[in-house]
């Protein structure tokens, strides 16, 4: 189906995965300068490599480079003086050894060699928050929990991996989160005070030679901390896994560290907005209470209060509202904003005046930036297009916005938008958008309770009546999720290249429709989601750019789940494609990584009659299966039930089959690796191709 010779990169795979992407921004203190994370893809064309471009935050001139090193650079913030600070693993000059940990590094505003600011031996994760008027810093970095310091820290660490010893002790729950095992070391939240940060040469002497921790004695002094380097101050001695935060923020004058911390208990985890004094560590709780989550703080530019969400645990019984709180900086006063808006918040910042707050939310297939005045007026929406915005940031001058924004026929790119009257400016950028293909119209339907369902429907250049393209039912994951914004790993704009017309649907669970259509689905997954996407489907298939005829249906996690349960319950499509699904419910509510949430959210009668497994003997659709088994959202056993259930029951008896399994070792929930990435498609495609358009089956290169 695809072009003899590619006309643009998403006609080519070996392309498209070299496309340079934008996946991070950070706007200058004085509103003048824009710093975006740019990934490129390596040589060897394996892995994405990331450097730091600066772009003036007016719109106009020219990007320009400003790290190169061949571990990258990540995380990127700005102290209140103007430097950039980032995390890198790129070597230290003045370390001894190999040390390959990411540390803090900041590159001065005026300019010259970056430096770096920190030297712990399990490196920095990133920087937690910064402060508008003061140059403290905290940052985020794992500690083993046997260490009183951070040297105790490096020598312990040290000793493991002499001995070659990876085993963890757990002593309470998660032990896993998404594609990384946690532990042994525990998240801190750590303080720097940079104004400490003097240039010294290191110390070389005999004496400090000395200080070192000798191989062999068990005795010998751990090695000092630097003293050129501003040593770190614990925030959180002894967290377990209460740093694990869900967000936290810095007053102006660096003085008081607001955190949305995890409190250690049986069943799912509750969070509180703690107020911890950055000189002392000395803590108090701000906002808590059982049954409700406090996330995401963030303070005004004054200092002087504070905005959170408010989450009351969901149940079985329904999905609870994601509230939007204002209170002053001690917790007095609080107050509910934009209760009638029936939106979740993605983010959320004061405006520079600190009477109203700038959001971003899922609305109607789309990611708008909102104004939400304080005072109980109605929100405002202050974008009127078909993106989605992300990575927020307001200037404190002006009060534009800046962000990177995107949707499915463009990918994220930096712009700016005037606060006053939502005109958007696109920045410079080295990663521009490439031209889309083919077309993006909206479409919806009605559904049989009269909810209206609605999605995008991408087609390929020259579908019409007299050629109508296949149609590819593509079910987004989450599942409270939208498909409003780009996604490099989810690509239909390949599928539309390849020649398919892609149904991006937004079923019950979706975001941005309100919460009584997320309630529709609710503790019953299989019912009203199953069924708007058939609606869905049937309207696109009445357009006469499409043939009905030749159809499938695919998804990945949530999106995957439902393709299993489509595949149970309707022969109408030719081929279902079921990445990193869910399969049989009971089984993944104890070996998920979060089990506690799944169990909360589900009922004994909901996992029961919702749990795709128990229609296997109903699967005449060939099927895909895709798993990594670094997934532990999805753990891989999930699929490999599905794979040995579906040949048990419809395998022929030589053992052959019209199924596939497309298994990765080393690859987590989504599949990241470049060449992986290439061997995904590849392997959906020819299998699409052999069911949906009846060509002959064509084994993928580099899978043996």
């Amino acid at each position: 189906m695809t072009d003899a010779t590619p006309s643009t990169p998403f006609h080519s795979l070996d392309a498209y995965i070299a496309l340079p992407r934008v996946d991070g921004v950070a706007l200058s203190p004085d509103g003048e300068r824009v710093v975006l994370t740019v990934a490129s893809l390596s040589s060897d064309r394996t892995r994405y490599e990331r450097a730091l471009w600066e772009v003036p935050a007016q719109g106009g001139g020219t990007p320009r480079r400003l790290t190169r090193s061949a571990k990258g650079e990540s995380g990127v913030a700005f102290t209140a003086s103007g430097d950039a600070l980032f995390v890198s693993g790129r070597p230290d000059a003045d370390a001894d050894g190999e040390d390959e940990s990411a540390q803090l590094w900041l590159l001065p505003a005026p300019g010259g060699e970056a430096r770096p600011i920190t030297r712990l031996a399990g490196g920095v994760s990133g920087v937690a928050a910064t402060a508008l008027a003061s140059d403290t810093v905290v940052i985020a970095a794992d500690l083993l929990p046997s260490s009183g310091s951070f040297e105790d820290d490096a020598a312990a660490r040290a000793e493991r991996k002499k001995r070659k010893v990876q085993a963890i002790l757990h002593e309470s729950y998660p032990v896993r989160y998404w594609d990384h095992d946690l532990g042994p070391a525990e998240p801190h939240l750590l303080a720097l005070d940079l104004d400490a940060l003097v240039d010294a040469l290191p110390d070389r002497s005999p004496e400090a030679a000395d200080a070192g921790v000798a191989p062999d004695s068990a005795d010998a002094t751990p090695t000092p901390y630097p003293a050129h380097l501003p040593r770190p101050r614990d925030l959180t001695p002894t967290p377990g896994r209460t740093a694990d935060t869900a967000g936290q923020a810095l007053t102006p004058d660096g003085r008081t560290l607001i955190a949305a911390v995890r409190l250690p208990r049986r069943g799912l985890a509750r969070y509180e907005l703690v107020a911890i004094d950055v000189a002392t560590g000395e803590r108090r709780t701000v906002h808590g209470e059982e049954g409700v989550q406090y996330e995401f703080p963030t303070i005004s530019h004054d200092g002087t209060r504070m905005a959170y969400l408010r989450v009351p645990v969901s149940t079985p019984a329904g999905p609870s509202d994601h509230e939007l709180w204002v209170s002053d900086l001690d917790g007095a006063n609080p107050r509910r904003i934009a209760a009638d808006w029936d939106h979740w918040p993605a983010e959320f910042l004061f405006a520079p005046d600190g009477e109203s707050l700038i959001v971003s939310a899922d609305h109607d297939g789309r990611g708008p930036v909102f104004r939400a005045p304080l005072d109980g007026g109605p929100v405002v929406r202050l974008v009127d297009d078909h993106f989605a915005y992300a990575s927020l940031s307001v200037d404190a001058r002006t009060g534009d916005v800046i962000a990177l924004r995107s949707s499915w026929q463009s990918p994220p790119h930096p712009v700016r938008i005037d606060a006053r009257t939502g005109d958007v400016t696109e920045l410079a950028t080295p990663a521009a958008p490439p031209a889309p293909v083919g077309d993006m119209v909206e479409v919806e339907t009605t559904a049989e309770d009269g909810a209206r369902v609605r999605g995008w429907l991408l087609t390929p250049e020259g579908a019409s009546a007299e050629s109508p393209a296949p149609l590819l039912l593509w079910i987004h994951g989450g599942p409270l999720n939208s498909w409003n914004a780009w996604s490099w790993r989810w690509a239909p704009q390949l599928a539309v290249a390849h020649g398919y017309a892609v149904l991006l649907p937004d079923p019950a669970l979706s975001t941005g429709y309100g919460l009584e259509f997320i309630a529709r689905g609710w503790n019953s997954w299989g019912q009203k989601p199953y069924t708007d996407l058939l609606a869905i489907t049937d309207a696109v298939e009445q357009r006469p750019e499409i043939d009905e005829t030749r159809t499938a249906a695919m998804g990945g996690s949530f999106g995957g789940y439902m393709a299993n349960w489509v595949a149970g319950h309707t022969d109408r499509f030719r081929a279902t494609v079921s990445h990193a699904s869910l399969w049989a419910l009971d089984q993944f509510g104890g070996t998920t990584d979060n089990s506690a949430y799944w169990m909360s959210i589900f009922d004994e009668k909901g996992l029961a009659e919702n749990s795709p497994h128990h229609a296997i003997d109903d699967i005449v659709t060939p099927m895909l299966v895709i798993h990594g088994d670094r997934d532990y959202r999805v753990p891989i056993g999930e699929s490999l039930r599905l794979w040995s259930e579906l040949n048990a029951r419809h395998a022929e008896d030589d053992g052959s089959t019209v199924h596939r399994f497309l298994y990765f070792p080393d690859e987590n929930h989504w599949v990241l690796k470049p060449q992986h990435a290439i061997v995904w498609y590849e392997t959906v495609f020819a299998f699409l191709d052999q069911h949906v358009l009846g060509e002959e089956w064509a084994r993928p290169a580099n899978i043996g």
